[in-house]
């Protein structure tokens, strides 16, 4: 006997109901995770000290005359940025740049950072592993005992530090947050916190997007295979509920 055709749109239904309930769980978890915490917790935000702000009458040099000594070294082609930062209590022109490299067969363009104090306009190093510690601790809103350090020269796509400024130090705390300190030792700044509940939230974003390579893109094909079929299921139950209701069996 052959099979009717709402036997097959029921069977479909079924079955891309229970594919897309998994995800459909995952993403009412993720929700809920989302919306019940605050975000600038998870952000860290309240483990943070505020920067050092440097008093109106503070002598500086100009900026110009920073780059100038770094043209003396280094080739310079143009300039991104320059900021007033503040490296263990003494003030730093932080300048970001773009050198070009050129070869036979190819021109590339480099972005090189370099640190001036803004007093003196001395070039300095990057960070050590040392400096990096006690610019964590200045930041770090606690008394948190030195757990561990982690000098980072590269990081994969599902890291908690992935795409920001390398090389950089981690610094992690003993403390209940487990929270880990970002330093980017040549940009001279702490660049990220992360914390317990900010990992929570980056596995759920993870689940959320559907990105499992890199997290972040939320236009990858997989989660719009999903959003088609999200579509066809929601379909399916409209037919199957018009074509199951007795008004509809009467008027056939």
């Amino acid at each position: 006997m052959a099979k009717s055709k709402h036997y097959y749109i029921r069977k479909s239904h079924r079955w891309l109901g229970f594919l897309l309930g998994i995800q459909f769980l995952m993403w009412t978890i993720g929700g809920l995770y989302f919306s019940w915490n605050n975000i600038d917790e998870i952000h860290g935000d309240h483990e943070k000290k505020h920067p050092t702000l440097f008093p109106s009458n503070i002598a500086l040099i100009s900026p110009t005359v920073a780059v100038n000594n770094i043209k003396q070294k280094h080739p310079i082609d143009s300039v991104i940025s320059i900021q007033l930062i503040d490296i263990l209590d003494k003030p730093y022109y932080q300048i970001q740049c773009i050198t070009a490299v050129h070869s036979s067969n190819k021109h590339e363009m480099h972005k090189m950072i370099h640190l001036a104090n803004a007093e003196n306009v001395v070039i300095r190093n990057a960070l050590t592993k040392k400096e990096a510690i006690e610019v964590a601790k200045r930041r770090f809103n606690s008394d948190g005992v030195l757990k561990s350090v982690e000098y980072l020269t590269s990081t994969n796509p599902h890291h908690e530090y992935r795409e920001n400024p390398l090389p950089a130090y981690a610094i992690t705390f003993d403390h209940p947050t487990n929270t880990t300190v970002y330093v980017a030792s040549e940009m001279g700044t702490v660049q990220k916190f992360r914390n317990n509940k900010w990992r929570i939230f980056d596995f759920l974003w993870m689940l959320h997007t559907m990105d499992y390579k890199g997290r972040d893109n939320f236009g990858n094909i997989l989660l719009r295979i999903f959003s088609v079929f999200g579509l066809f299921t929601v379909a399916s139950g409209f037919v199957l509920f018009f074509i199951s209701s007795k008004t509809f069996k009467r008027s056939n």
